[in-house]
């Protein structure tokens, strides 16, 4: 059965006049279920990241003071939400949701949480709208629960994942994979295991090319026994701030080919949402929702 994180939390309220689409995180799953892609029970609520599960990636010193709402200003800017004890509560709903995700992963072939992919937040600090690394967190709570030996992330967002990339520099057990609009946000990337930086306007074909044959290579070459996918929509010719033109179809195959790989290669594989930012609410959410309904075809 296909298992999906989520939680009410996930829709944070933020001040009127913020460009953020929070209504997505509920209009996915009600779409889904309006549909009959899914059933309720194929929902489960993540409970909430622990302190020594979370201090596995992030300082003590970070921890504590989104405990104590005590970021300065300026770490406050940089993750662009307003910081209070709700946005603390959602960071830990979304990251112990794609924990568990892993977990049903690992039972089911696929899981997918209805947000996270929070790839720009470091070990120390956020950024980009991301508080805690979702799945950072859930891929080393598998490594040190000996519930995987090799992860391969797989960052298909159009910003690279420089939080991400800079919390397993050093560490050879997952490999970092980020396609990215090489001239987007972060004006400073940060150096994943293969970066493919994408030229503005590239569109279905030479995108949905380079994931062929990049992808399978990787796979055969690391070996991986987990893969988290960040599946964010913001490639999109219609999204505002992503500056690619893939058409949605070219998004759901996109999909598709890390759906496919992961099941012929036998590869649990945990999905976080990722970003989405087009003018019209539905394209955000029909994008998001073909993810869902990709996985659905391919694995079950």
């Amino acid at each position: 059965m296909l298992k999906i994180a989520f939680s009410p939390t996930y829709k944070y309220e933020l001040p009127e006049g913020h460009r953020f689409p929070m209504a997505k995180y509920e209009l996915v799953p009600d779409q889904l279920l309006y549909e009959g892609t899914v059933r309720e029970e194929n929902f489960f609520h993540p409970g909430l990241l622990d302190e020594p599960t979370a201090l596995l990636t992030h300082t003590s010193e970070y921890w504590r003071k989104l405990n104590d709402v005590s970021l300065s200003e300026k770490e406050i800017r940089a993750i662009g939400f307003p910081v209070n004890e709700k946005f603390m509560l959602r960071g830990r709903h979304i990251a112990q949701g794609t924990i568990e995700c892993a977990l049903h992963a690992r039972q089911h072939g696929v899981a997918l949480n209805v947000a996270g992919g929070t790839h720009h937040a470091f070990a120390d600090r956020g950024e980009g709208f991301c508080c805690f690394n979702d799945q950072a967190v859930a891929a080393n709570y598998l490594l040190r629960n000996d519930l995987a030996r090799r992860i391969l992330i797989v960052d298909l967002d159009v910003h690279q994942g420089n939080g991400t990339a800079a919390i397993f520099h050093d560490e050879p057990r997952v490999f970092t994979f980020s396609m990215h609009g090489e001239r987007n946000y972060p004006l400073r990337k940060e150096q994943s295991d293969l970066d493919i930086g994408l030229p503005d306007g590239l569109d279905d074909g030479p995108y949905l090319r380079l994931l062929r044959e990049t992808l399978p290579r990787l796979i055969d070459e690391f070996q991986p026994d987990f893969v988290f996918y960040q599946s964010g929509v913001d490639i999109l010719d219609t999204d505002k701030l992503g500056r690619l033109s893939v058409s949605r179809a070219g998004c759901r195959e996109r999909d598709r080919i890390v759906f496919e790989l992961c099941r012929r290669n036998r590869l649990p594989i945990a999905v976080s949402m990722g970003g989405g930012y087009s003018p019209r609410l539905a394209d955000i959410v029909e994008a998001h929702a073909n993810t869902f309904r990709t996985a659905q075809e391919v694995f079950f």
